[in-house]
């Protein structure tokens, strides 16, 4: 109970205040918390009882209905608080105290050991200079003989409160610090880390010149750097497009020969997206509008050059021509801070077109890539694809940013993924994948994490965060500790250490830790009134009215946008009761056991019949079937949505609050943890795609369709001569049961349709019926290789080294092609390669017993030539003539990928009394084209082979004069055809598009 016993009377809650007191007795700060949400609850509701019926009229429907709301809230309060001990003031300050302790141990060390080298060497206890020591590429590009770490670190003494120590560090950059080396220096690296350790540290210059005490000597020493330095950096961006060259000499620019740069073509998004707020602060300051007009030309570039319909942007771009260079897109490296400088130019410059960015951006991200928890990257032309299964560790600021922005939930959710993770490896690997296993095993002392957990602690004022920054103080006293400061982890899973200790390690990791455990009055001035740079550099907010606005330094206007997702509402309870450490944990707790190796054990639910919690049964991830409707029923109890993707996958996607209850949540989270894991353990090494050719006639090999290879069998690539022969339809076609029909498929390839059972099974019928392979076709109708990306058949979970036969993936559109020529041939022989063989080395045989067999009938030709884009292009020989006998080019079996512009080519099939040749007049005079020249036969329309059944196409082939073959057809709208000869690389010009999504193909098909 309150002791000012008025209060008590007032609002009539006394009993309900004293039981708060016994729910939390246990805590100390959160009752303080709890009184006052009662306080903020009631003075909400009295504002909106007022508003309908004026205050007076409302007052006695406002005690009851409070009353009922604080009883409410008091059942959650009591319920969530007994989940994280809170941290006590004293634990608090002394986390605190040994943060300051840990950045003067990396400090003096450094200062001690290194200075006036750029970074620490903490394990042979020296400095790292440029060119005395071995070359790390790219990653030495931040070394610019600058003294990097102590300018990074100046605004870090400051904030920690050191200023004595401040005043010494910036008298030394003055005195020390040249900018004129003969060096190349990353444009990027440079402007975050010495540009914004300039900046930082003339900002907090003059925050302690204003407060009278110290730094009254200071001239704006440090600020005359930075214009030197941006001055230097400006040459970098002389391209048409306004992107930055990503590498500048200090001394020479660009393109002189001293330079030794300038010559490079494509840069990160990144790269050229994060410059802003250094530079338009750079401008503001000196009142020199050149830098932000620069930084703003090249934000609006990337802009411009977004993806249209997914209005994401790519991780690579060509700084001349503005393609995309690679066209995945994330929120981790490559892309981060991109997409964080155009938030945070809205709140340093007030420009409003810089937030309608933003929100654009944001909200394609919220629809692509963010899968709560992960963040996965897709590709921007295909955003329903996924276009990795790994996350990098520089995604984890994304939550701070998601902070910032307002959209608190998706940033706990992704916040308590990572902690899951680094609990698991002590560390965030530079890269892990999405079963939460190591990708990449390095962790160079990264402070993202922190970051995002400073930004949720203040956002949600939770204590849990506070235990998370304790977890991060730990583990870097515990495994990064060394005598001469800090070293990054070469590998988290072995601990061993790399002798580096970067400088973004002082700059950041020590402000948002300290900032995370300090109190108001520990700190010199508001940090409110600065805002962060990607370095965590300190930049002022009053610089949004420094500046006389032009017209070169606004952005263009835009149409409002419908940001109605991420209004606020009254009453919202983050805004009542920010210190409500329920909510938080109501959002983090469905994904507490996400990371863990291995299930829930078996004991904690009980297999069984009934609907009671502990004898209900579970669906086992193993066991799924799409297409069952018992199997979907259970999904949507457990709150897990299914999505049905055009290239015939499934994807899944759990929210614990949709489940129909906590047990059905607490399935759906086993079941997501055994699809990941099931999934992980067909995740082997990618496999190129593999060739189905077929060699019968009167195909002779012209026919090759690309096919999806299999995690099990026999691997293809390791039978010089592929798995040859005749092809046989298996009973059931499904292939899930016994094979009915052994005697047929003995001996033969099997073909069997995708679904009702895991590829493995299939194969182990296939291969009990005495087959010599198996083909699976795609039951997805209309599904083709060029508009999906290439499937590989995985195991089901289990052993496969029984499976001894090879087996093969055809989509949908491909095997109807075989299944049409059975149809009109019956015997139809293929090859299984891993690429397609030389029709003249390997199927001569065949080729000469059919062309025998067309002088003996003595009928006209009759070639199945009508080919999807995705199976095969005929290559012509130079100078090589067409055999009217034959009536068709040689080919090299040469496969190559498919152009999705052009309109796939639908089957077309021929009766024996009407040979037909699908591609147009053809003459024999065609065959004299370059080496280079590709013939490609496509075939436009709809036919009837979609519905199982064969086209009939009516009219004689004429032969004509000089060898002419020609072909008439019935009038049908449907069907055209084009002949035409392109080199290849004006083929991979037209297909560019398509590269990335195909990228595991070797180069040799391609």
């Amino acid at each position: 109970s309150p002791k000012d016993g008025g209060y008590q009377e007032e609002v009539g809650l006394g009993a309900g205040c004293v039981c708060v007191i016994v729910c939390v007795s246990e805590w100390d700060a959160p009752v303080v918390v709890l009184l006052s949400v009662c306080v903020r609850a009631l003075v909400c509701a009295g504002e909106r009882i007022g508003l309908m019926s004026g205050v007076e009229g409302g007052r006695e429907r406002l005690l009851s209905s409070a009353l009922l709301s604080w009883m409410l809230l008091l059942t959650v309060s009591c319920l969530g608080l007994g989940l994280v001990r809170a941290m006590g003031k004293e634990e608090k300050r002394q986390l605190r105290d040994q943060v300051l302790e840990m950045f003067d141990h990396a400090y003096q060390n450094y200062m001690e050991h290194a200075y006036p080298a750029d970074e620490l060497m903490p394990l042979t206890c020296r400095g790292r200079v440029r060119g005395l020591e071995p070359s790390r590429g790219d990653v030495d590009d931040a070394l610019g003989k600058f003294s990097l770490t102590l300018v990074d670190t100046l605004d870090t003494l400051a904030l920690l409160n050191q200023i004595e120590e401040f005043e010494v560090a910036v008298k030394r950059v003055i005195s020390d610090v040249h900018l004129d080396n003969d060096i190349v220096v990353s444009v990027f690296e440079t402007n975050i880390r010495v540009l914004g350790g300039l900046l930082g540290g003339h900002t907090m210059a003059l925050t302690l010149r204003d407060q009278g005490e110290q730094m009254q000597w200071y001239n704006d020493e440090l600020l005359d750097m930075a214009k030197e330095l941006g001055y230097r950096l400006l040459p970098a961006f002389n391209t048409t497009s306004g992107l930055p060259y990503p590498r500048v000499n200090l001394k020479y620019g660009l393109r002189r020969p001293e330079a030794k740069t300038g010559t490079e073509t494509d840069t990160c998004t990144a790269c050229a997206g994060t410059l802003i707020l250094e530079f338009a602060a750079l401008s503001r300051l000196s009142g020199n509008p050149v830098f932000e007009q620069h930084a703003r030309k090249a934000l609006d570039f990337l802009w411009e050059k977004r993806q249209r319909n997914s209005n994401l942007v790519g991780t690579t771009i060509n700084i001349h021509t503005g393609d995309w260079v690679r066209r995945d897109s994330g929120v981790g490296a490559g892309i981060d801070s991109y997409y964080e400088y155009l938030f945070k130019a809205y709140i340093l410059l007030g420009d409003d077109g810089y937030l309608q960015r933003f929100n654009t951006h944001y909200a394609a991200i919220m629809k692509y890539i963010s899968q709560p928890p992960l963040l996965l990257d897709v590709h921007i032309h295909k955003p329903m694809l996924n276009a990795r299964t790994w996350m990098d560790a520089l995604l984890a600021f994304f939550p701070g940013l998601q902070v910032l922005k307002g959209d608190i939930r998706p940033a706990i959710e992704t916040h308590e993924m990572l902690y899951q993770v680094t609990k698991k490896h002590n560390f965030l690997p530079e890269a892990f994948t999405t079963d939460f296993r190591v990708h990449w095993a390095q962790h160079p002392l990264r402070p993202e994490f922190a970051e995002s957990t400073y930004f949720l602690y203040k956002a949600t004022g939770d204590k849990y965060y506070l235990e998370v920054g304790k977890t991060i103080i730990e583990n870097l006293n515990k495994y990064a500790r060394v005598p001469c400061g800090f070293a990054a982890m070469k590998d988290v899973r072995t601990g061993s250490h790399e002798d580096r200790m970067d400088s973004f390690f002082l700059a950041e990791m020590f402000k948002y830790l300290y900032l995370l455990f300090a109190e108001k009055d520990d700190i010199l001035f508001d940090v409110e009134d600065y805002i962060f740079t990607t370095e965590a550099h300190l930049l002022p907010l009053w610089l949004s009215t420094n500046f006389t606005k032009n017209s070169n330094n606004q952005t263009a206007g835009y149409i409002d946008l419908d940001d109605s997702n991420f209004d606020w509402s009254c009453p919202n309870t983050q805004v009542l009761f920010p210190n409500d450490p329920s909510y938080a944990n109501s959002i983090r707790e469905p994904f507490k056991n996400v990371v863990a190796k291995t299930c829930p054990k078996a004991n904690i639910r009980q297999e069984g019949g009934g609907d009671e919690p502990g004898t209900r049964s579970h669906l086992r991830a193993r066991d799924f079937m799409a297409n069952n409707p018992e199997h979907l029923e259970l999904l949507k109890k457990m709150g897990v949505s299914l999505i049905h993707l055009k290239d015939g996958r499934v994807q899944l996607v759990q929210h614990a609050n949709q489940a129909a209850s906590a047990h059905d949540a607490e399935d759906g989270l086993r079941f997501m943890q055994e699809m990941i894991e099931l999934s992980s353990q067909q995740q082997k090494e990618q496999l190129p795609p593999r060739a189905v050719q077929i060699i019968s006639h009167p195909f002779l090999g012209r026919m090759v369709l690309t096919a999806g290879p299999a995690q099990f069998g026999t691997e293809l690539s390791k039978i010089t001569s592929g798995v040859r022969g005749f092809v046989a339809k298996c009973e059931p076609y499904n292939g899930c049961l016994e094979i009915t029909n052994p005697e047929l498929i003995k001996g033969k390839i099997a073909l069997m349709q995708r679904g009702h059972c895991m590829f493995a099974e299939k194969a182990r019928n296939a291969q009990k019926a005495g087959a010599l392979g198996g083909i699976v076709i795609d039951d997805n109708e209309g599904s083709s290789s060029d508009t999906a990306p290439l499937f590989q058949m995985a195991g089901d979970g289990r052993n496969t080294d029984d499976v001894t036969i090879p087996m093969l993936f055809l989509f949908n559109k491909e095997g109807h092609i075989i299944l049409n020529a059975m149809q009109e041939y019956q015997e139809v022989e293929v090859l299984l390669s891993d690429k397609a063989k030389d029709r003249n080395l390997d199927m001569g045989d065949s080729e000469q017993n059919a062309e025998d067999d067309l002088h003996s009938t003595g009928s006209n030709p009759a070639s199945f030539e009508c080919q999807s884009e995705a199976t095969s292009y005929i290559k012509t020989p130079c100078s090589e003539k067409l055999d009217e006998s034959a009536s068709q080019c040689d080919t090299s079996g040469q496969s190559i990928i498919p152009d999705t512009k052009t309109p796939q080519c639908d089957v077309l099939c021929g009766s024996d009394q009407n040979p037909i040749t699908a591609a147009s007049d053809v003459s024999s005079d065609t065959g004299d084209v370059n080496d280079q020249g590709v013939q490609r036969t496509d075939s436009h329309g709809t036919t009837e082979d979609e519905q199982g059944s064969c086209a009939q196409t009516s009219g004689q082939g004429k032969k004509g004069t000089d060898g002419e073959v020609e072909t008439e057809q019935e009038s049908n709208p449907n069907i055209s055809q084009e002949t035409e000869s392109r080199t290849i690389d004006s083929l991979l010009s037209d297909w560019k598009e398509e590269i990335d999504a195909f990228e595991m193909m070797d180069k040799d098909e391609l």
